[in-house]
């Protein structure tokens, strides 16, 4: 599908981020959390933090992924400039990946964890706050108890590293049901099992990363969220889903730009956010092959036009 199919077949949103600032729906002036660009997430590649900034501005994005290995390998004159340019552009910093793999063998990990403090360092250095990853649902070898001893092991050894950097880590559960019986030994794969992990962590600055995408096909609920506090969130991710398809047999590398079928209630959710007063960013991770085909200005186009239209769908 070209470019041209996409935007008039299958993304309304994308017309609708192409229109002028003032045809798309305005923002509510109460909210704190922030439209957010990380330029994977939607299939966009750029070779530099300034690209980045770039097509943010141009694109009425509010918040930025921080390039932490970039970042950290920066000058001060070179960092200074770097700030200057976000602040010109009014844009925030959005949530850092992690950049360790605690999901595979101990040496994988360690290399990861020892490269982290000069990363932090660097994250630190330009006044990032946020850091955040993905936990995997099912594992072929370790039984749920032995997974969630790894990980609370692990995880603790990363959030400490950040916490000496004044970090905060986020977690993201996967819900999509057909993750969760992928492999041998179903894992965790809910809100409620998420903060069990974040508790027994126990560093004090672990959170979550809240998906549209898993809050509903793991079954979670408005309540579930509004037990939460903004300090207990991260990040967090919008998604829609595709029409027709049960819920227990959604793909999870075949989903919709937020608010595009009307699957997932956006709404309650954002709303439920906007209520703990959450203050963080908001991206959108479709993993959609359409979107993932455009050029680096149609696909942020469409992504803004998505989020610009969800955050509009706040209730007070």
């Amino acid at each position: 599908m070209n470019r041209r199919e996409f935007l008039h077949t299958t993304s309304a949103l994308a017309t609708l981020a192409a229109l002028p600032a003032s045809a798309a729906a305005a923002p509510s002036p109460a909210r704190k959390m922030t439209i957010a660009l990380t330029p994977g997430s939607i299939g966009v590649s750029v070779k530099s933090q300034k690209e980045l900034n770039d097509l943010a501005h141009r694109h009425r994005f509010e918040a930025v992924e921080p390039r932490g290995e970039e970042l950290a390998g920066m000058s001060r004159e070179q960092l200074a400039e770097m700030l200057a340019d976000l602040k010109s552009k009014q844009l925030a910093w959005a949530a850092a990946g992690l950049p360790v793999d605690f999901r595979k063998d101990d040496r994988t990990f360690r290399d990861g964890l020892a490269k982290l403090p000069k990363i932090a360092a660097g994250l630190q250095r330009a006044g990032v706050s946020r850091v955040g990853t993905w936990l995997s649902p099912s594992h072929d070898e370790l039984t749920y108890t032995a997974n969630f001893k790894q990980h609370a092991t692990r995880l603790r050894d990363v959030a400490t590293v950040l916490k000496d950097h004044r970090l905060r880590l986020g977690l993201e559960y996967v819900g999509t049901q057909l993750l969760l019986v992928g492999k041998r030994y179903p894992f965790l794969h809910t809100l409620a099992e998420t903060r069990e992990l974040i508790a027994g962590i126990g560093t004090g600055n672990v959170g979550h990363v809240l998906d549209t995408w898993h809050w509903w096909t793991a079954g979670d609920t408005e309540a579930d969220l509004r037990a939460l506090t903004n300090a207990d969130v991260v990040s967090v991710d919008l998604n829609d889903a595709p029409k027709g398809i049960p819920k227990e047999q959604q793909r999870d590398n075949e989903r919709e730009l937020p608010v595009a079928t009307g699957v997932i209630d956006v709404a309650t959710f954002l709303t439920a956010l906007h209520t703990i007063g959450y203050d963080g960013p908001v991206r959108p991770e479709p993993f959609n092959k359409p979107l993932n085909a455009l050029d680096n200005d149609d696909a942020c186009a469409a992504a803004s036009g998505a989020l610009h239209k969800a955050m509009g769908m706040i209730r007070a």
